[in-house]
């Protein structure tokens, strides 16, 4: 539905609204923590407002115009698209998506195409990606922010208003990304947003293992260089693989299987969020030892980046993409 020259800042939109998200329940948390005893039941009971928002406003949402296409109501997605693009001069790119949407269903097997040869480099991309957007340790902070800062010496009051500090400062960052995506290119952010995390998680295990340990807390000059460094962390996930670990594989498949390929990168993403959010407690008992694992990580990022291509700016159902897209599944049914 995006426009072709907004497409990557729009499709970024999604990231945003759960980073608001994020940072709405840590001050909430923060606020409702005064209220004892039942400022936990009203921090929960809240939840149901966003909830209800969704329901109510997915009545108002429109199809978009690839699927309605898809099932055959062209002239309903032809109004839709004319209504989304101001203009009723659509009708070439109302031909590509017909195109592309003949094109996708002539796959019968969606899953089982996507293991095919020529689809391969994007389905480890739609793997990793994911992988590593979550092994950077982002979800680790956003989780248990409150209880990571409490080990390190923080008061209860002071550790939740820290967790409230990393959720803004993610909202900043992640507009940031939407600002400049496009301007500067996926790669560009990737590789840079990759840098800055291992520079910050180097820091804060070497601050750790230097200044902190189960006998001594850390000292007030430190707890607040432990923050800045952690807040640094959080805005270079926000504007690098935070927003991009979603666009980018929703980018590189041909439509015929983006479906299964999006599907693919979801399940990634939240096997290993239930992994992280299992495990990272009993992490913490070994404190600095699991931050160079961390560090080794990211530098994983950079490099999967450096092999990642620079995508050409355009419409994804260009005729030409599509022409090619037609020959490559008749060689494939043919061999």
């Amino acid at each position: 539905m995006a426009p072709f020259h907004l497409r990557g800042g729009l499709n970024m939109m999604f990231q945003l609204a759960t980073t608001l998200g994020i940072f709405s329940a840590n001050m909430i948390n923060y606020g409702t923590s005064k209220l004892e005893p039942w400022g936990w039941r009203l921090s929960l009971g809240l939840a149901a407002a966003p909830a209800l928002l969704m329901t109510l406003g997915g009545i108002f949402v429109p199809e978009t115009p690839n699927s309605l296409v898809e099932r055959g109501k062209t002239e309903e997605g032809r109004k839709i698209l004319e209504k989304i693009r101001g203009t009723d001069n659509i009708h070439a790119e109302l031909q590509d998506i017909t195109d592309a949407s003949e094109l996708a269903k002539s796959i019968e097997h969606p899953f089982r195409n996507i293991l095919k040869k020529r689809n391969r480099p994007q389905l480890v991309m739609a793997i990793f990606m994911p992988t590593f957007q979550i092994l950077t340790g982002i979800n680790s902070i956003l989780f248990y922010a409150p209880v990571l800062f409490q080990s390190m010496g923080f008061g209860r009051n002071a550790s939740l208003y820290s967790s409230a500090l990393t959720g803004a400062v993610l909202v900043s960052s992640t507009l940031v990304s939407i600002a400049t995506v496009d301007k500067w290119g996926r790669r560009t952010l990737l590789i840079g947003g990759g840098i800055q995390m291992i520079i910050c998680q180097v820091i804060v295990a070497v601050i750790l293992g230097v200044k902190f340990s189960s006998e001594t807390e850390l000292s007030k000059s430190f707890s607040v260089l432990v923050v800045v460094v952690i807040c640094l962390f959080v805005a270079a996930f926000g504007w690098s693989w935070g927003p991009l670990g979603w666009t980018v594989p929703s980018e590189i498949f041909p439509l015929e299987i983006r479906s299964a390929g999006q599907s693919i990168t979801v399940a990634v993403n939240l096997f290993f969020t239930f992994v992280i959010g299992q495990s990272f407690l009993s992490l913490l008992c070994f404190q600095v030892r699991d931050f160079p694992l961390l560090c080794w990580l990211d530098y994983s990022h950079d490099d999967l980046c450096l092999r990642l291509p620079t995508r050409n700016q355009g419409s994804p159902y260009r005729r030409d993409d599509i022409r090619l897209e037609k020959a490559l599944v008749l060689e494939d049914n043919c061999s």
